[in-house]
This record gives C-alpha cells, sequence and structure tokens, in this order.
C-alpha cells in the first residue's frame, strides 16, 4: 500500500540558506542582520521620553534604504519567579522580598530586532509566483557588492542610533547566539520547539491551512493587514487609567495593550515597524502585526 500522506524534509522548508559573518541568508538571498533590543521598565517612561524613543526609531528607520524590513519580535514567556537567597549579603527587606515573590508566576519578555535586505521584485512577490516565471533565481541587486555593502553601513549607522538614545539599547547577535553551540541553544532553536529551553528535542512540525502546531504545542495566528481594522489616529503613548489619578499620569506605549493581552503560554509579537517600499523617502508602505500564542 503506497502512502499517499504528504511529508516533508525539514530542511525544504527551512527559509534560511546559511548563517555567515553574522547574517542570515535566506534562501530567495535575502539578507537579515539580528539584534537583541532591551527596553526601558514598564510604567517608568514619561510622555516626552516616549515621544524621545520615537523620534529616535523614526530617525534611525529613515537611514535604512529602500526595500529594506524591520521586524521586532516580542517574546512574553510565562515563567515562574527564583529567589536568589544566596546572592551575596541580603538586607532583611531584600531577603523578606526574594521569598515573598518565590514560585509567583510572571510573563519573562524578550525582544528582538530584524533589519532585512530584499528587493523591489522580491517585495512585489505573491504566493502564487514561481521561480520559473523569472530569468534569474538570484536577483541582480543581491549580487551587487556595492549595495550590500550600502545596506551594512546603514545598519550600522542605525544601530548607533537607537544606542544613542537613552531608553534603547540594540546587541548585535553573534553566530552562536543565533545557531546555539553544544552548551547553549540559539535563538533559531526555539522555532522547532517554541520553548526557552536549552537543546529541546526537535518536535514534529504541521503546517496546514486550518492548523499549525509545533509537538503539542497549537499555535493561534492573527493578521492585521487591513487599514480599516487599525485605529483612525495613531500616537506614542497613552494614558493608563487603572494606574493613573488627578495629579499624576501613568503612561504605556499605545501599542501595549496588543502585547499585553495573553497572561499564558508564549506569545511572540511581531510587528513589521516598516516595509521600507517608499516612493519617497518620508512613507511607509504599510504596519503589520502578527502574534501568535500557545494554548
Amino acid at each position: 500500500m503506497r502512502n499517499t500522506s504528504k511529508i516533508s524534509t525539514l530542511e525544504a522548508k527551512f527559509p534560511l540558506l546559511a548563517v555567515e559573518h553574522g547574517c542570515l541568508v535566506s534562501k530567495d538571498a535575502d539578507l537579515t542582520i539580528a539584534f537583541k533590543l532591551e527596553l526601558p521598565e514598564l510604567f517608568t517612561v514619561t510622555e516626552s521620553e516616549y515621544e524621545a524613543m520615537h523620534s529616535a526609531w523614526h530617525k534611525a528607520i529613515k537611514v535604512l534604504p529602500n526595500y529594506s524590513i524591520v521586524h521586532k519580535q516580542d517574546w512574553f514567556i510565562q515563567e515562574n519567579y527564583a529567589p536568589e537567597l544566596n546572592k551575596g549579603e541580603l538586607s532583611f527587606l531584600a531577603r523578606a522580598s526574594e521569598r515573598h515573590f518565590n514560585e509567583r508566576p510572571y510573563l519573562h519578555h524578550a525582544v528582538y530586532l530584524f533589519l532585512t535586505k530584499t528587493t523591489k521584485k522580491r517585495m512585489a512577490q505573491q504566493s502564487n509566483f514561481s521561480a520559473l516565471c523569472r530569468g534569474h533565481l538570484i536577483p541582480k541587486d543581491i549580487e551587487d557588492k556595492e549595495a550590500v555593502a550600502k545596506f551594512l553601513e546603514a545598519v550600522d549607522q542605525f544601530e548607533r542610533i537607537i544606542n544613542d538614545s537613552d531608553h534603547l539599547r540594540l546587541t548585535r547577535m553573534t553566530e552562536d547566539e543565533l545557531i546555539g553551540t553544544k552548551e547553549k541553544a540559539g535563538l533559531l532553536d526555539r522555532y522547532f520547539s517554541l520553548s526557552e529551553g536549552q537543546h529541546a528535542s526537535l518536535e514534529d512540525i504541521r503546517l496546514g491551512a486550518d492548523l499549525v502546531r509545533v509537538g503539542d504545542q497549537m499555535l493561534c495566528l492573527h493578521t492585521l493587514s487591513d487599514t480599516d481594522d487599525l485605529p483612525t489616529s495613531v500616537h506614542t503613548d497613552a494614558r493608563y487609567e487603572r494606574l493613573s489619578t488627578d495629579r499624576s499620569d501613568c503612561r504605556l506605549s499605545f501599542a501595549a495593550p496588543v502585547g499585553l493581552q495573553s497572561r499564558r503560554g508564549i506569545c511572540t509579537l511581531w510587528r513589521v515597524i516598516a516595509e521600507a517600499i517608499k516612493s519617497t523617502r518620508s512613507g511607509y508602505r504599510s504596519i503589520s502585526t502578527w502574534r501568535t500564542l500557545r494554548v
């Protein structure tokens, strides 16, 4: 009896070709540089500081060449607090605080930023497009060493602009942090297991029109791509009424409710801040949001 189930190898489905010189190279010849991003603590940023961070992002994105993608990714993982009672000489209050929060659940937040160089044809490509319809398998723009060098220079400038701000910190990820080592798992390992564990075992991955599953974990995907679903106006921040009073303002990012709705499992918030297909240097083509939950 012939097996008619459609089974593909992971290597055939994996979109990355290689990791070279700290760059992720996709099978479509897109170049991506990954960063760890450190953000300020929640409820500690004022309205003027939100404006300053917004200005830093706007200034940094403008230095990127056309057809660049800025991809901010947030991971929210529920963990139990582990006290550090053996850490140096703790005061009475510090030790009492550590014991008070022992094994209490909290959301561990990790942020990554990916800068990708693509091409005009690649950005306009649709899912039903076949490689047989084009004359070159590799885009001509990627073969231009000068264009690649300009992109890498723009990424360095992007990093300096963000790090010059007072509230944001970018750290470029190394090859070991991306693909992992024998002692420590890398960033790519997370996609095979949806887990923070060290060298988690490889799970079966199902990619279907009605279901996306990694091992026993089901994924629920949401996309905001229609302008009718977006708010009529966008601000850098908004007043958080629950912690605000008549005399004091508690400010939160305007998009904070999107990333903080999940209280369990793994939540990754993917934001394409700007797809820089720009007819002019001023506008952005689209802003999209994906959220992935483990239920």
